[in-house]
Parts: structure tokens; sequence; C-alpha cells
């Protein structure tokens, strides 16, 4: 007998659909899986025959065929258990087929019988219902990411037994519920840290409320103890909080990647450090079974580099197109994935090996050993970064001054009334910040007067920029205009954005 069961495979962030095609026919007692599969997949016969046993169906002994089609792309991870299981049943006739329409069906199987958790259940549950399914049977563990996606029903299962009396109608199991709105506002309150935190770096303050706004990539540079790490960790608390679309598509990345920590969504804006040790693959993703990585894991939200000269130059070097992209394919003999990365990049730095250069009182540093520690970072790269900026030693009396900081909600407040700017001016240019500006879109909304050109040309001059510095100069500067709520770029804008811009003049180019 023959008979089919949906199941689906992960691709990139998305899923694709899978039929589980089993037949049961006279012969000699052999399981057979075909259809393009991955090692994990291949180990199913044994683990479905013996989970079948011990659930307590007894099946006689035909040779059993399973295909999962189409064949032509690659199966790999253990989700496939329970449906190939389900199959199996439905051509013995455990089950009808007909209890199976329009139902998609993934899990892991333990010997026993039981049904582990997988990964990539969101994206999964969200393409099964973008393919006009009506309901999914899922790991119990995981029906809480399933059940955010509204329109389809989504049933946990804690063994295969649970499944098959489900599948037969049979209980009053109710298909699993999560609150979105009392999530988000549950996990809204949550921070553990603010900008009211922080003494004195007023200016480095500034500049990071700048970048926060257009989304602009930010370097800053300063001696150990300076409190850069401080500041990037209190970046997240000054962006506007995630959209529900903004948090799907981060929960789809996370759901691959297995990191939802029995969370039904990601509901805040991710901030991802990885140390300077990382390797390339888990940086930008890949592997074997490929994954994706931290710029993707840091998508709609901060990714920050400390001890940026610390990572191997190969390493950050890939970052670049990523940074214009905003995504990253990767490239496989039978595929290639497509994973977000649309980050903003937060690097740290000490200006020297000891930290302390240009201050020559605590610096011994030679000036080729400054140039060296410098060179590790290429010009390219630090093209990449609209915004530099010197977080400078705090002296005793700005730690004891009683002053009341700004809290991260007041500088929230500004930034999301410049994002909104940005969101009314680029409505119909399919992008959302001053940082995705291109050149064309440069000429319309950062429009100069006479002077304010004057002020540009005479510091391209000076300070040698490239084609490339220049419109991020221009970029920023119409973010600093948006802040003053300025539909008009003016010279003060434009003056603020090159100081911005001066400090890798300082390091640099000594």
């Amino acid at each position: 007998m023959f008979s089919k069961v949906y199941s689906a495979a992960i691709h990139g962030i998305d899923a694709l659909i899978v039929s589980v095609e089993a037949d049961v026919s006279d012969g000699l007692p052999i399981f057979d899986m075909v259809g393009y599969l991955g090692s994990e997949v291949k180990e199913a016969r044994e683990r479905v025959r013996i989970a079948l046993k011990n659930s307590g169906f007894m099946l006689p002994a035909k040779r059993i065929t399973v295909n999962l089609s189409p064949a032509d792309v690659r199966k790999e991870g253990t989700a496939f258990d329970l449906p190939v299981a389900i199959a199996i049943l439905v051509a013995f006739g455990h089950l009808p087929e007909e209890y199976l329409k329009d139902t998609l069906i993934v899990g892991e199987l333990s010997l026993n019988g039981n049904v582990n958790k997988v990964n990539g259940v969101l994206p999964i549950v969200y393409s099964a219902r973008e393919q006009g399914f009506l309901r999914c049977v899922v790991p119990a563990e995981n029906v809480g990411e399933g059940a955010v996606v509204s329109g389809i029903k989504t049933y946990g299962v804690a063994s295969l037994s649970e499944a098959v009396e489900l599948l037969r109608g049979n209980g009053s199991k109710l298909p699993g519920e999560v609150d979105v709105k009392q999530l988000f506002a549950h996990n809204n309150k949550e921070d553990l840290v603010d900008f009211g935190e922080v003494a004195g770096q007023i200016a480095a303050k500034r500049a990071i409320e700048i970048a926060v706004s257009g989304m602009h990539n930010i370097l800053m540079i300063g001696p150990p103890g300076s409190g850069k790490t401080m500041l990037a960790k209190r970046i997240p608390t000054i962006m506007p909080e995630l959209s529900f679309e903004e948090s799907i598509e981060i929960s789809k990345i996370y759901s691959i990647a297995g990191l939802m920590e029995q969370k039904a969504l990601i509901s805040r804006r991710p901030f991802r450090s990885p140390h300077h040790t990382i390797t390339t693959t888990a940086l930008v993703g890949g592997g074997g079974v490929p994954k994706p990585g931290e710029i993707s894991l840091a998508h709609h939200g901060v990714l920050f580099l400390d001890e940026l000269p610390e990572f191997q130059k190969n390493t950050i070097e890939v970052l670049r197109q990523p940074l214009e992209e905003k995504s990253v394919t990767i490239a496989r003999l039978n595929a290639s994935y497509k994973y977000p990365a649309g980050f903003m990049l937060v690097a740290a730095m000490n200006p020297c090996s000891c930290g302390y250069y240009p201050d020559r009182n605590r610096c011994n540093c030679s000036v080729n050993l400054v140039k060296r520690y410098l060179g590790r970072i290429s010009q390219p790269l630090l093209d990449r970064f609209d915004i530099f900026i010197e977080a400078l030693q705090m002296n005793y009396k700005e730690l004891q001054l009683q002053e009341k900081q700004e809290s991260s909600q007041e500088i929230r407040e500004r930034v999301a009334a410049a994002r909104k700017l940005q969101l009314e001016r680029y409505q119909d240019q399919n992008i959302y910040f001053n940082s995705q500006l291109t050149p064309r879109m440069i000429k319309k909304y950062c429009k100069l007067d006479a002077r304010e050109q004057s002020l540009l040309e005479e510091a391209f001059i000076k300070m040698n920029l490239s084609a490339r510095a220049y419109h991020r100069i221009l970029k920023v500067a119409r973010t600093i205009a948006d802040l003053d709520q300025s539909e008009r770029i003016t010279t003060k804008h434009i003056s603020e954005a090159i100081c911005y811009r001066s400090m890798d003049q300082k390091y640099w180019d000594n």
C-alpha cells in the first residue's frame, strides 16, 4: 500500500515542503530510504523502526520503501523521523490517509517513541501556512514558536502514540496559543542596562545617538577602561522597538540556529558580541550543513566587535560585502543559501598595543609599532564605518558628578522621531535608513547650498577623502539634520559629520 505525508526541509531562512512517500509490498523484509539524504536522515531507519516497536505498533515483515521528494534537494537533520513513522503507519493501515489532509508533520523520535525538539519550526510553520496547510504537528517543546504564526493551527505532541491519537481525532487536544502582545509588553520592560548609568562621555553618547538614528556603522577608539564596551552594550536600549514582522524574521534565524531557548519569539533587538578568536564560518555562516553566522544572528540589531585589531584579518575582511549588500550568500555544490545580515556594526579598539597612545606619559609603543597595530585594519574596511569617535579616559571628578544622566528612554524618543522622518521620506524608495542611501539618492535627498558645498569641498581636499567617505559624510549629515527635525542640511550638520570622519585621520594618517 502507498501513502504520502507532508513535512519540510530548511533552505536558507525559509522551508521547502517535502513529500514523505511510503510504500509497503511483499518481498524481503527490508527498510529502504531514498531521496538524496544526509547521514542523519539515513539513520532515521533504525530510530523509526525501534520507536514504532516500543510504541506498541507491531508491523508485519514486509518490504518498506520511503522516498523524500523532491529528490534533487538534499535533506538534512532529524525532523523527518516523525513524518516517516506516520507515513509507514498509514501504509500499513493503522491510520486512514484522509486524517492527514492539509497536515504537515515534523519531529525527531527517540527509541522509546518520545518526540524530541527540532530546529527551524518557526520557518516551517510559516511556510506551511503560505502553502495552504491548515495544521502542523510539531514536538511539544517547539509548539510555542509555531503558535506565533496566525492562520494555521499548531499542535505539540510529546510521543509517537500521542501524535497518532491526535491524527485519529481522538481526545480533546487544543492547538498551541501565544499572546504576542503580552510577550512584547513583558520583554520590553526587562532592560537590564541603561544609558542613565553612564557618567560623562557626552561626545560618545551623541555619536551613538546619531549612529542609531540612521543605522550608521560606528568605531570607538580609546584607552582601556574608558567605557567603550559599556556604551556598546546599551545601544539596543535606544533602538526603536521591534515590529512584529522584524521579530518574525529574527526568530526564523534563531529557530534555524537552535537558539530559541524555549522562547516563542525573539522580541528584543539582538546584540551579538563574538570573541576575537571567532572563525570566518562562525562569523558569516556556512559549515557542512549551512547555518546562519553571527552577522545574521545580529540582523535588525547590533554586531559588536570588541578589540577589532585582534580579529584575524581575513575574518573581518569578509564583512565588507555583507555590510554593503545587507545579506550573505553561502554557495554549495548542490545549492546556495541566502541569509539576511541587516545589522548595525559597532566596533571598539585601543589606539595601540598597550592602549594609551598618544599619551606618551603612559604609552611606550614606538611609532612603527603603533602603525603596525593600526594597520591590522584595512582602509576598505575603515571606509565602511560612517562615524569614528574617541572615548576619552574618565577623570575622578566626572565619575563623582551627581548630575542625572539622560536615560535610554529619553534618547530613544529622539531616535524614533528621526527614524519616522526617514520612513516617510523613503516610503517609495524601498529603503528605511539614511545609511542605505545610494549615490543617486544622495543627490536627491542631501542637497547642499553653496556655503555647505564649499565647506565639504575644503574638507574633501584637506582630508584626502575617498568617494565612499564623501558619501558617508553626507549621509551622516542627513541624519544629524533629521535629529534636528530640519529638512535642510546646514553648515552645522556638515561640520559635525566631518568631525566624525576626522578621527581616522588622527590615527591612521599620522
